[in-house]
């Protein structure tokens, strides 16, 4: 027997347990931003989603695409504007958010999975009446006068319930879903709502065993700058309130504290970029970014 023969049957054997504490058993992936990037780097992806099903995984994918909007908003020359730094969804960036993300960019990644040899079907938060929405409310101070102020976003809008009996009825069949992250209010209005915040509501609604947050970091790095690779929720709260946790970083784990306060077994920050992340951290001992538990 080679020598690469019997490293394979090594990595098999090491991943055995693993197989056997995820199967059957519902995994969310949040997939977006620069982890979408390139062709390869998607149909990768595909690739790993597929295998997750065909090993007895549950995977559901709730995908992003800021990019994309980006790109069509500049090719149908539509302004974007900035309060306090985000973007506000006016009635005219709404109509081109949904055409995108519930249109090429949500049936290209199902595309990809079902190349790569499993069954996934792209749906929107609106379909089933899955994402119930509401309008976000923000409030901020201003600078000058102290005075603390609502920030109006447009129709930008945050899961208030899930319904998850079409995610049930498709993982019933296997087949993959793959959710864009839009949803509808009680009065049928349509709201974009940030791809982590709805993947964090539908892996607590599924009761996931984890959820995975595809960013373009490594996960939650310490005070020294070191890669943690688990924390409790405990652990999380206190690196935000001594600063160390700051920026960007604080709302992902923000919705991985949400999603594990409602049921969720785990939530894992890591680096969409990094080739077979979603396996590495699945299937290996060591993971592949940083763990958040109660």
């Amino acid at each position: 027997m080679t020598d690469d023969a019997l490293d394979q049957m090594a990595i098999l054997a090491g991943a055995l347990p693993f197989l056997k504490r995820y199967d059957d058993q519902i995994v969310v992936v949040k997939y977006g931003g620069h982890a979408m990037g390139e062709e390869e780097t998607a149909l990768r992806f595909g690739r790993d989603i597929a295998l997750l099903e065909q090993v007895g995984v549950n995977p559901v994918v709730v995908h992003g695409g800021g990019p994309q909007i980006n790109a069509m908003l500049k090719r149908l020359n539509v302004q974007s504007t900035f309060v306090q730094g985000l973007r506000v969804t006016d009635e005219a960036m709404l109509d081109v958010v949904e055409m995108v993300l519930a249109g090429p960019v949500n049936k290209q990644v199902a595309s990809a999975i079902t190349r790569a040899g499993a069954l996934a079907v792209g749906i929107s938060g609106k379909d089933g009446g899955l994402v119930r929405a509401r309008k976000l409310s923000r409030t901020y101070r201003d600078p000058g006068s102290n005075i603390e102020k609502v920030l109006d976003l447009g129709f930008v809008g945050e899961p208030e319930s899930v319904d998850a009996r079409v995610l049930r009825l498709l993982i019933g069949a296997d087949i993959v879903p793959v959710v864009a992250p839009v949803g509808v209010d009680a009065n049928g209005q349509t709201y974009n709502i940030n791809a982590d915040t709805v993947a964090g509501a539908i892996a607590g609604a599924l009761d996931a065993e984890r959820l995975l947050m595809l960013t373009d970091v490594r996960g939650v790095l310490g005070p020294d700058g070191n890669l943690i690779p688990e924390m409790t929720v405990a652990e999380v709260k206190a690196g935000i309130e001594a600063g160390w946790i700051s920026g960007g970083m604080i709302p992902k784990v923000e919705t991985c504290i949400y999603a594990v306060e409602r049921g969720v077994k785990g939530a894992v920050i890591l680096d969409g970029r990094v080739p077979h992340a979603v396996l590495l951290e699945l299937f290996t001992d060591r993971g592949a970014g940083t763990l958040i538990r109660a």
